[in-house]
This record gives structure tokens, C-alpha cells and sequence, in this order.
């Protein structure tokens, strides 16, 4: 679909009603996740005739849609999520807001949605920041401001077509150390009714049906005493895919890693596009390849594989101490937080919050 030859340019309507500073400061101190949003948000509009328009930064508040909206009938939509920094020095910064720019046109794409700009997608996002930057936490722990970039069929219309009418916005929420209690390792439940995605499916694009597609197998997850569930292969039910939400690495005792290769139903994950290569500067013999649940489950219990974790953005990294299916279980690594693991996810972090040199060129300064 037709692209803008200018970049957008995003005119602030500042909201009268500001929540009080006192209110802001304790959201900040406990801000949670995905529960407490900020003051604005981004809007724009796009339509054939005109492509991408009236680009606005206005009060976070209801979105006006009729009934027959299209999103809402055959769920053309997709989003990213990525995350606001401050430094020390009370700079504001982003990690490869690049990257997911790039996988937003992707997923644009395989939804039949018109492509936003790399300019225009990074525009946005410090548009939105520079106005409600005192929503950013303070510099010095895991505390972030979560980005979620959507797009959504706005048109009013019932026929199965791609939408005429297309909405594009940008929320922020503050966001607190996903392990208040210190890092801790999850248990993962194999689903084996269940499929994430298979080939040819919308798996490759970050969508909210593949989300959706998951909530069934993550409540079995739950009944049976475990955080989260794994998907396997479409075909063969034997190759494992990812997480309801995150991408996963397992290292080896001989010092190899492995991450399931993409095959067009796995979400390319900006961390784990990042992990790959700083494990490869750390020494590690980093493999993207199948791995099946049977090699998971053998080496786990022979202690071939020392370690499992998955990342994401929310979490970073997060260690697996045990899976678990239907008639077995086996923990990984006694249980316990690994050294790749966690020397892994304080690199990454030490990185975002500004706490070590970029020399990878990964940061983008927002304001």
C-alpha cells in the first residue's frame, strides 16, 4: 500500500486536565504493568486517497468506533511493544525502536494494513514521549516506560476486503520490574491440543488473533501449576516454537546455543535478535536450528542442557526451571537461575538503562 512521501508531523494538543503530580508519583513507585496509562496519546489516520494524515498527540482517552468497524469483525490488526529508558543523566532513550519498526511494516503486510514509515513510527514514538516525559521512571532500576504501537481497521464496513480506513496510535504505560521479588525461574506447561501458529498462518506477525489463539492453552497452563505454555510445531507436534509471548534459548553443558529457527510461524523477537549476537560475542556457539520436545526433555533430565530461558520485551530474559506435560515433568538445571542466563540479562539490561557503553549502536535517544 502507498507510502507518504513527507513524514508526519505530530501537533500536540495538550490536555487541560493533567493527572497531579502527586498521583503520577505514585503510579511511578508501584507502576505495575499494562494497568496505568499517561497522559496522551498518538493518532493518525490513513486512507487510500490520502494515505497517512492528521497525525495528532491528544488526551489519552475512549476512541470512537461504529459498531460495523471492521477490526472488529475480521481483526485486521497488529502492534508492537517496546520500551522508554532514562538514563542517569535524565535522557530518555529506546532500544532498536528500529527493529520494530521493521517487523511493524512486516506485520502490516501480512494483514493486508497500509505500512507506516520507519521515520514516521520512531517519529511518533518520541512525539509522544517529549509531551509525557515525566511518566518516564526514574533512572537506576528495571523501571520503564512501556511503548504499544497499534494499528487497527477503522472503517466502517462488513465486507471481507482490506479496510479503507485505517487507525494508527501509540499508548504508554509505566512499567516495574517484571521480578519484584528477585529473578526467579517460571515452570512451562507443553501444550499438546493446542497450536500457536502454522505455515502460511500469521505466526511471522504480531497480531492480536495469535494472542488470542493462545489464552485457551495458557488457562491450561494454569490448572495444571504452571506460569506458562509452549507451543509445539503445527505439523508434527514435536518441534518447539515459543511461548505464548517470548522466544527461547537453550544452553548447552558444552557451551552451545540454540534458539528454534525461524520458519514463518515464529515471531522474530527484537531481544532475541539481540541475544544471538551478544551470546556470540560472550563465547557462546550460538545455533539457530529445530529443537524437538523430546531433546528438551532428555537433555533436561540428563543435564545435557544446562539452561533454558525466554526473553521478550517485558520480561528481558526469563530463566525455565521445570516443564511439564501430560503424565511427566523435569526441571532444568536443578531448578536454579543460570550463569548465561543471568549473565545474559544484566548485559541487556545494563545496556537499555544506560549503565554500560552501546557499543552495539542499539539505543535511540527520545528526548
Amino acid at each position: 500500500m502507498s507510502q507518504n512521501a513527507a513524514p508526519l508531523t505530530f501537533e500536540v494538543t495538550r490536555r487541560q486536565d493533567l493527572r497531579p503530580d502527586a498521583e503520577r508519583e505514585a503510579v511511578l513507585a508501584s507502576p505495575g504493568f499494562g494497568t496505568t496509562f499517561t497522559d496522551h496519546m498518538a493518532l493518525a489516520t490513513w486512507t487510500p486517497g490520502e494515505g497517512w494524515h492528521d497525525a495528532r498527540i491528544r488526551a489519552y482517552g475512549p476512541l470512537s468506533l461504529m459498531p460495523s468497524a471492521a477490526v472488529l469483525h475480521y481483526a485486521q490488526e497488529i502492534f508492537e511493544g517496546l520500551k522508554a529508558y532514562r538514563h542517569e543523566d535524565g535522557s530518555v532513550w529506546s532500544f532498536r525502536p528500529e527493529v520494530n519498526a521493521a517487523r511493524f511494516a512486516r506485520s502490516a503486510c501480512r494483514l493486508a494494513l497500509p505500512e507506516l514509515p520507519e521515520g514516521d513510527f520512531t517519529g511518533s514514538i518520541k512525539a509522544l514521549v517529549e509531551v509525557d516525559r515525566d511518566w518516564v521512571p526514574a533512572a537506576g532500576g528495571e523501571a520503564s516506560l512501556y511503548l504499544r504501537p497499534f494499528m487497527f481497521a477503522s472503517e466502517s464496513f462488513l465486507g471481507v476486503r482490506p479496510a479503507a480506513e485505517v487507525t494508527y496510535g501509540v499508548i504508554a504505560s509505566p512499567a516495574g520490574a517484571y521480578f519484584k521479588g528477585g529473578l526467579r525461574p517460571v515452570s512451562i506447561w507443553v501444550s499438546e491440543e493446542y497450536v500457536r501458529a502454522a505455515p502460511g498462518g500469521t505466526g511471522a506477525a504480531k497480531c492480536g488473533g495469535n494472542y488470542a489463539a493462545s489464552l485457551a492453552a495458557q488457562e491450561e497452563a494454569s490448572a495444571h501449576g504452571c506460569d506458562q505454555v509452549v507451543f509445539l510445531d503445527g505439523l508434527e507436534r514435536r518441534w518447539v516454537e515459543e511461548l505464548g509471548g517470548m522466544n527461547l534459548f537453550f544452553v548447552f553443558r558444552d557451551g552451545r546455543v540454540l534458539t528454534p529457527e525461524l520458519n514463518g510461524s515464529i515471531l522474530e523477537g527484537v531481544t532475541r535478535l539481540s541475544i544471538i549476537e551478544l551470546a556470540k560475542e560472550f563465547g557462546y556457539d550460538v545455533a539457530e536450528a529445530r529443537v524437538s520436545i523430546e531433546q528438551w526433555r532428555e537433555g533436561a533430565a540428563s543435564g545435557e542442557i544446562a539452561e533454558v530461558f525466554a526473553c521478550g520485551t517485558a520480561a528481558v530474559v526469563t530463566p525455565v526451571g521445570r516443564l511439564v506435560w501430560d503424565g511427566g515433568e523435569v526441571t532444568v538445571g536443578g531448578g536454579e537461575v543460570g550463569e548465561a542466563t543471568a549473565r545474559i540479562r544484566q548485559a541487556l539490561l545494563d545496556i537499555q538503562h544506560g549503565r554500560t557503553p552501546d557499543t552495539h549502536g542499539w539505543m535511540t535517544r527520545l528526548v
